[in-house]
């Protein structure tokens, strides 16, 4: 008697496994095949990331040493395809160069877009906010200080990596635009924070002081020189791209 009851409480939880099996299994399966096709997809995705890097080097490379040959046309075809082609960061990179070009043919509406462009390419904080402060120093002597603003603000809030510099092109507008007393403001922020470098700090004293002194209208022949250190410290501040066989060098000189 005991072993019937065993064979059928055997059976019962036999029929149990199965309906718990027709229903799960179902489910089981397709956890299973969405995690493959997830992972299928992120493997895909990489290998396309690293052979775009790889095709955007070699471009990018090839318009580095056409730079150095003194071949500007050939140097922004190269760029042009190393940002067609690139990653964010080597399309970042390329688009700089492009509008680095752009600025040494006098053509700086198109440099402002091409580094508009770029720092909306960019990923990196330090590759974005670098564009951004570029088109905005390109642009200081012609578009209006409300215009001037409305780029550099931003780039001054305290989580942004070129703050500092922004905030100093920001107080040169600024008192460029006959705006002498929110310009010494500005450089007051500037020369007091504690991660204002000190050469950006000794110039923002040296502001202050002219201000005080009423000598802040003739500062108009430093404004291109201070705006010329801006460009300068952002594009040694840019990071380069790590994919790829060749090692891109900086930004060219706008």
């Amino acid at each position: 008697m005991v072993d019937v009851f065993d064979q059928v409480e055997e059976e019962l939880r036999s029929d149990r496994y199965k309906r718990l099996a027709r229903t799960w299994l179902p489910v089981v399966g397709g956890v299973l095949l969405v995690a493959l096709i997830a992972a299928l997809a992120w493997w895909g995705w990489q290998t396309m990331e690293t052979g775009k890097a790889d095709k955007a080097s070699i471009a990018y490379q090839r318009g580095l040493e056409s730079l150095e040959a003194d071949n500007p046309t050939g140097a922004d075809a190269a760029f042009k395809q190393a940002a067609d082609e690139g990653n964010a960061a080597y399309k970042a990179l390329a688009l700089q160069h492009r509008a680095g070009i752009a600025v040494q043919q006098n053509r700086i509406p198109a440099a402002v877009e091409l580094f508009d462009e770029a720092a909306g390419a960019a990923g990196d904080p330090l590759l974005r906010d670098g564009a951004a402060l570029k088109a905005a120093l390109l642009l200081m002597d012609t578009a209006s200080l409300a215009d001037v603003q409305a780029r550099l603000e931003p780039l001054t809030e305290d989580d942004r990596p070129l703050r500092a510099f922004a905030r100093e092109a920001l107080a040169m507008a600024q008192l460029q635009n006959g705006q002498a007393a929110e310009a010494r403001s500005t450089f007051v922020v500037l020369k007091n924070s504690l991660d204002t470098p000190r050469e950006i700090s000794q110039r923002a004293g040296l502001a202050i002081a002219s201000i005080d002194a009423g000598t802040a209208p003739n500062l108009k022949a430093t404004v291109d020189a201070m705006a010329a250190a801006e460009a300068s410290a952002a594009r040694a501040a840019t990071p380069r791209p790590q994919a790829g066989p060749a090692a891109p060098a900086q930004p060219a000189r706008p």
